[in-house]
Parts: C-alpha cells; sequence; structure tokens
C-alpha cells in the first residue's frame, strides 16, 4: 500500500537528525575514554582532575542535551507530518 500523503519536496530532516546524533555523542563517549581524564593535576579546589572533570560533564551534557532536544521537537513534527500520523500514534 502506498502512502497516502507524500513527503514534500524539501522537508527531509535526515541532517537534522544527524544532527542531534553529533549533539549526543560527546556525553556518552568522552566519560568513556577513561585516560583523557585520568590524572590528578591540575586541581581545581582541592578536588583533582579526574573528578571535577567528570562534574563538569554533566553540564555540559545537559547543555548538549537540551539543544538536541529543542532541534528534534520540530523534525519530529515534520516526520509526523510526512508519515501521516499524529503525536503519541505510531505509523502504520
Amino acid at each position: 500500500m502506498t502512502d497516502p500523503r507524500p513527503r514534500r519536496p524539501g522537508t527531509s530532516t535526515r541532517g537534522r537528525w544527524f544532527l542531534i546524533c553529533l549533539l549526543l555523542a560527546p556525553a556518552v563517549i568522552v566519560p568513556l575514554l577513561v585516560p583523557l581524564y585520568d590524572s590528578i593535576e591540575p586541581t581545581l579546589f582541592g578536588f583533582p582532575f579526574y573528578y571535577w572533570f567528570q562534574l563538569a560533564l554533566i553540564p555540559a551534557a545537559v547543555v548538549l542535551t537540551l539543544i538536541a532536544y529543542y532541534l528534534a521537537k520540530p523534525a519530529d513534527r515534520l516526520d509526523r507530518e510526512a508519515h501521516g500520523t499524529r503525536r503519541g500514534e505510531s505509523p502504520r
């Protein structure tokens, strides 16, 4: 069965989803690269680099996730419109 509502030209969201994945990747990959931050120096307020770097990753991941979220909202809407589905409804 063919899609009753064909996708309009110029409404591809593939590039936007790629950008969203790029934004979310550092929040997953950087904490896994332990040799990158496995050191004591430099210290910050008496905390070794290992600890304060991990704590600094939290707000950085939050900012990247928020940006990705606000980019994903319109992309999701465009994808749902293109496939003829509404919010909360799964594609057929």
